[in-house]
């Protein structure tokens, strides 16, 4: 069971995976004001909901979520670039 286990841990995370893709910001200003100055105004800006509150920010081929202040993920766009 445990050999079985270990080779699908290792079959996941070796082979079979997407290529993820990163870009690391260096938040030396607000994080909004960063997000804008690298890609530009948002296709649409959609207001904080739920606590902690979560706003988001649309581009094309991406969304950028907020929690207050603070970038916390951003995910691409299905069919996006």
């Amino acid at each position: 069971m445990r050999k079985t286990l270990l080779a699908v841990c290792a079959a996941a995370l070796g082979g079979g995976l997407v290529p993820a893709q990163a870009q690391t910001l260096q938040m030396t200003e607000p994080a909004a004001a960063q997000v804008e100055a690298s890609y530009g105004a948002p296709s649409d800006k959609i207001a904080a909901v739920g606590q902690p509150p979560i706003s988001r920010w649309v581009y094309p081929g991406f969304t950028v979520y907020f929690e207050y202040d603070h970038v916390v993920h951003a995910v691409l766009t299905p069919g996006g670039p």
